[in-house]
């Protein structure tokens, strides 16, 4: 098999693979994903070892064990841009080879697991509650570049959402799942939805400073009302649809778990945002040991 080219498969001098900067061996197939680089060190503190730490860019790694799971924690940035970055070349550090620069016949399983923060489109979530996310719907373009086959699921979420938004707000979307088993597990005891990602934090989530929006909030909040199989679409960041679509194409795991901080229906904002954040940082870890 014909190697990949170097043009495509970026390594910088000291074999680590180009934007993360990590060489195979040095990140966990367990992976915490956080969009701030700064929440990389608040959720390691909390490992039971740290026995490595590397930074490049906004990409901070820190890898350890959580009782006897090897665990890494991985800043991504902001937007599915960057988790296009992480996620590829996180795949990359295990399921191609560096020296014959072509992928390994025997590709294994990685578990992604998002920590982050986003705002409730229902009045009936509460600010500092926690919400980890069965569906993720894109609002961006990433998915566009791939060759992504709906399983049925997504199929079906997208066909009764498609006619939802026929009476209310018409979004270009993609839907994709995230993992069930992860959902059960890492998952227990938060609420369960589905979360729309947005490509960007004021328009694409209906907010206006100078510039005036093509939809506005009240419009987006109608979205709130759409339930599929008994779960609302509940929240919405700018990570989640990214890291689903792209962890099913590369067969692996993923499930996103959001801290919520603003509740946009009922104009509130958490008054202790970092709590909250801890709070689910210690819930998900709590299931990794």
């Amino acid at each position: 098999m014909q190697g990949i080219s170097g043009a495509e498969l970026i390594l910088n001098e000291d074999g680590s693979i180009y934007h993360i900067n990590l060489c195979p061996g040095e990140l966990a197939p367990t992976i915490i994903t956080v969009g701030d680089p700064g929440r990389v060190a608040r959720v390691s503190d909390r490992f039971d070892e740290v026995n490595a730490r590397k930074s490049k860019r906004e990409f901070i790694c820190h890898t350890g064990r959580v009782g006897r799971t090897p665990v890494s924690v991985i800043s991504t940035g902001i937007g599915p841009d960057n988790i296009d970055i992480v996620l590829n070349e996180a795949d990359a550090l295990f399921n191609i080879d560096f020296e014959t620069r072509a992928p390994k016949e025997e590709l294994s399983t990685l578990r992604f697991i998002r920590i982050g923060t986003s705002g409730a489109l229902r009045p009936d979530i509460a600010v500092d509650s926690l919400v980890a996310s069965a569906y993720g719907l894109g609002l961006d373009n990433l998915m566009g570049f791939y060759h992504y086959p709906s399983n049925l699921g997504e199929a079906e979420l997208t066909d009764q959402l498609n006619a939802f938004m026929k009476d209310t707000i018409e979004l270009p979307f993609y839907a994709c799942s995230g993992s069930a088993g992860l959902l059960e597990k890492v998952g227990k005891g938060m609420q369960h939805g589905i979360t729309l990602t947005a490509p960007g934090f004021y328009a694409p989530q209906g907010r206006q400073l100078r510039l005036k929006p093509r939809f506005r909030t009240p419009e987006i909040e109608q979205l709130g009302h759409f339930a599929f199989r008994g779960m609302h679409l509940a929240n919405f960041e700018m990570e989640t649809a990214a890291i689903y679509g792209l962890a099913r194409l590369l067969g692996h795991e993923a499930l996103s778990t959001n801290a919520i901080l603003a509740n946009r229906p009922a104009g509130t904002f958490s008054r202790n945002p970092a709590k909250a954040v801890d709070r689910l940082i210690e819930e998900v870890l709590s299931q990794l040991g």
